[in-house]
Parts: structure tokens; sequence; C-alpha cells
């Protein structure tokens, strides 16, 4: 677009005809140093087994036990990027944009009682040989059914919001649970859901418990497929968690749920009844169990079609 040799109009001149800022045709990018990567990979082996270090306590361990200098400032802004931060109680311990509203936590007295009762929406990362990426995934409370999930090795909000949309084209739940992330306070996502009037409920600080089913939903699918595993390529990456979520809805039995599977109890197929002092605050109506006919009838048929094509 730019001819820096013309031998008539100077680059001047072609970047105020074009529209283009000047400066940025000079501008060479830097070279991305693999040192990065490793900093950061050492930086998840220690924030792993000492969740509770702050970026000035894990640049003084690294330093002292692991041999890697590493500026606390560096250390802080990698933290940043993974979306990672220490555990420990205090004030302002996860900020937030405060242009950008937290909900209340709902579900404290409340159990799923049936499927599409409650959902949960988090994030997590993963390492691979060469840098990082981000699984978002949303499950279903009842079955503990994977009904939506992506990747990306960015944390654009629009990589959460497909995500929602997918999920939302299986089935609308009564109440949806997330931390209070920047993306799960956005206004583009809350709309997304209080438009179809979905309870919007988010874990309170430092409670982990609040988002239990989903998080040991991140402990099953590191612990039995990710962890045994090295990936060199997003692709590698993402045919793995393909397989492993299809065996964690369609195949892997669970004691929770008296050793059936997330799909068999999603679908209607069976039912679990939990026993709890605590009260459900709605019981599934009569369209709900019209919709659960359908959803079962049309999983079955995509479940004959899968078998089929394996088989072939």
């Amino acid at each position: 677009m730019i001819e820096k040799d013309h031998p008539e109009i100077s680059i001047s001149t072609q970047s105020e005809l074009l529209g283009l800022n000047r400066t940025s045709l000079y501008y060479k990018p830097k070279a991305r140093n693999d040192s990065d990567n490793i900093d950061k990979q050492l930086i998840i082996e220690v924030f792993e087994k000492y969740p509770f270090f702050g970026y000035r306590k894990l640049s003084i361990f690294l330093r002292t036990q692991k041999g890697r200098v590493i500026n606390h400032k560096r250390v802080l802004k990698y933290m940043n990027e993974l979306g990672i931060h220490a555990i420990y109680p205090g004030p302002n311990m996860s900020k937030r944009n405060f242009m950008q509203a937290a909900k209340p936590y709902l579900l404290r007295n409340i159990n799923a009682e049936y499927p599409d009762h409650i959902w949960s929406i988090d994030i997590t990362y993963i390492k691979m040989q060469q840098g990082f990426m981000y699984l978002v995934a949303v499950i279903d409370w009842y079955s503990r059914y994977v009904v939506a999930w992506e990747l990306s090795n960015t944390l654009e909000i629009s990589f959460v919001l497909e995500v929602v949309k997918k999920a939302l084209k299986t089935g609308v739940p009564e109440y949806w649970n997330s931390d209070q992330g920047s993306h799960f306070t956005s206004s583009q996502y809350i709309n997304m859901l209080e438009e179809l009037k979905i309870n919007v409920s988010m874990d309170g600080k430092g409670r982990a418990l609040d988002n239990i089913f989903i998080e040991r939903f991140w402990r099953s699918v590191k612990y039995e497929e990710i962890y045994l595993k090295e990936y060199e390529t997003p692709r590698q990456l993402r045919q793995s968690i393909i397989k492993y979520i299809n065996f964690y809805n369609y195949e892997r039995p669970h004691q929770s749920l008296k050793y059936k599977t997330p799909n068999e109890i999603y679908t209607g197929k069976y039912i679990v009844k939990e026993h709890s002092n605590t009260k459900s605050r709605k019981s599934p109506s009569n369209s709900w169990m019209a919709t659960t006919a359908t959803r079962y009838a049309s999983r079955q048929l995509f479940e004959d079609q899968r078998h089929a094509t394996r088989e072939n």
C-alpha cells in the first residue's frame, strides 16, 4: 500500500492521502521471547503448589528456590495475563470494573432438582509446550452435563459470549451462576441472560465452593486428560478436549449420579433425587417435562448417528 522508495511522493504524503498514522509505518514488532513462555510455565508450576503466593512472594520464591530472577512487576504482569490471583483474605481481593455490576449469590439454600434448573460457567487456563489456551465451559448442576464449551488463545469477551449463545441453543436454565470476573460482570453478558428472564447469580468473593460443580469438572478434565499429555498445537488440544468431553458426557459413570452418565440424567432417562435438608424454590413444570421428552428423543437420535459414524 505504501511505497517507501517512491521517487515523487513522500511517505508523509502517502500516509496523509491514505489516512494512515505515519508512526505505525516505522514500527517493527518485537520478536517474541521464548523466555516469556518459560517464565509463565514456571509461575504456573509454583502457583499450582502455592496458590496463596502473591506476586512479590512469588518473585522472591522463584529467585531463592528456583534460581530464576524475574522482577516482581513482571511476575504481576504474567499473573494478570494468565488470569491467576493469590488466594487470601483481605480488602479488594478481587477487583473489577466498577462500571460493571456484580450480582448476589442466589443459590445458598437451593438444590438443583432437575435438568436446566441451575447452570454454571467458568474459565480455566491450560498450559501447552508453547504458550497457553483458555477453556470456558457451561455445566448443568443436576446432571453434571457439559452443555457447551470452547477454547481460545485470548480472553476476549466475544469468546465467552459465543459459548453462552451455544449453550442457550440447548436450553434455558432458571439460574445461571459464575464468579465475579470481568467477563461475567460485563453488560453484554448479563443483558444476554436477563433478556431470557434467567436469574443471574455470582459467587461471593473468595468462595470457590459456590461454584463447586464446575470446579470438580476442571479437576476431572485436567487430571484425567490434560496432565497426562503434552500438547504442541491448539489443534491437538482441541481434539483431546472433544474426545474427553464426549467421554465425560456419554460414557463416564459418576458416583454422585448413582453411576449413570451425565447424558442419561440430562436427557431425563434417569432421575437422581439428592437428599438434603434444603429445599428448592421451584419444582419442574409440565412444560419442562414435555421439553425433556423432546430433548431425550432428539438426543437419542444424535447418539444413534454418533455410534453409526464410529462403526463406519
